[in-house]
């Protein structure tokens, strides 16, 4: 045996054991030219071996090996449909009760007011009935993008050059937050969010929001996560509570807030001390983004802005962490 085979002894092994399910060991033959993550090929004995944690395998292999030491092929229908299920978690899809496929039950949804989130349009010329249905669609303050249509066919073969993903929830009018408010006999509380594009981050903060006491969250239609899938997941059921409105413009509904005796409180990093300010009362909480905070002229509209004392190293804190401290530091000015 050479020296660097005694130094590592998976070097020129032409077989090894594996312990395997109740039928005894597992043999699998071992390679000598791949990575040692992905030394281990399937042998005849070893089809049968439970999968356990999952490493990716070699490109020009093109399959996994599971800890077992049992190779699973990337061809075949079932790697198809993990790769699909995986590209669909990459876009976020909705389930199948919330993805309408086809111009038919599109056109019919949009006619009966399902909230549709965003309309997905094959790239290229639009027919009649198409055209119409992106009017509806941008009627209804969806989103409407144009993607190639090897994208459509990699969600759902059957789309006729469009998809629809349909809300987790209904939206709701500003007005009938307020409403909502009154009717509770309670100072209005409402979270605004700014460039929120993180889904994972708008459940959160829905979540945290209705724990809080909040009446509601508003949501710009533009550079803004919606209610997906995820979003919903996050919110751990808080979106069946909580009313969430979505706004063609958040500095309009600013205005229309502060026209209702409302105070809108925008959070910057130079803005007073969160901890020291009065945030008792009517209060619409503004949140921006992690990346660039809330946008100048929406910063500029506000009442006051305020800031959390950031005592370590690290610049600033995750949106949703954010959202949730100060949400309660209004929950004790309220208690005051």
């Amino acid at each position: 045996m050479r020296d660097d085979d005694r130094r590592n002894p998976m070097r020129g092994a032409g077989r090894r054991v594996y312990p395997g399910a109740a039928g005894g060991p597992r043999v699998g033959r071992v390679a000598r030219d791949v990575p040692r993550a992905e030394r281990v090929t399937e042998g005849a004995e070893g089809r049968d071996m439970e999968p356990r944690e999952v490493y990716r395998g070699n490109a020009r292999r093109g399959g996994e090996l599971h800890r077992g030491g049992a190779w699973r092929s990337e061809s075949g229908p079932k790697a198809r449909d993990r790769r699909d299920a995986e590209a669909a978690a990459e876009l976020d899809l909705p389930d199948e009760e919330r993805l309408l496929a086809g111009r038919n039950p599109i056109r019919e949804a949009l006619k009966v007011g399902r909230p549709v989130e965003k309309l997905l349009v094959a790239s290229g010329d639009l027919s009649g009935t198409a055209r119409e249905i992106v009017r509806l669609a941008k009627e209804a303050g969806a989103v409407v993008q144009t993607v190639d249509r090897s994208r459509l066919d990699q969600i759902c073969p059957a789309h006729q050059g469009m998809l629809a993903y349909v809300a987790a929830a209904p939206y709701v009018e500003l007005s009938d937050i307020l409403a909502a408010a009154a009717a509770k006999g309670e100072a209005p509380f409402l979270v605004l969010l700014d460039g929120i594009t993180d889904p994972h981050n708008l459940g959160a903060i829905i979540r945290t929001a209705e724990c809080a006491g909040a009446h509601g969250v508003v949501v710009p239609e533009r550079r803004a996560a919606g209610l997906t899938p995820a979003a919903a997941k996050a919110a751990a059921g808080a979106l069946d509570h909580l009313p969430i409105a979505r706004v063609k413009n958040l500095n309009r509904a600013i205005e229309e807030l502060q026209g209702r005796g409302v105070w809108v409180v925008g959070t910057a990093m130079d803005g007073e001390d969160a901890f020291s300010a009065d945030l008792s009362g009517p209060v619409a909480l503004v949140i921006g983004s992690e990346g660039e905070g809330i946008a100048r002229l929406t910063l500029e509209k506000c009442d006051r802005v305020v800031a959390l004392p950031m005592k370590g190293k690290t610049e600033s804190l995750n949106a949703s962490v954010a959202a949730g401290i100060l949400m309660y530091e209004i929950v004790r000015a309220r208690a005051r």
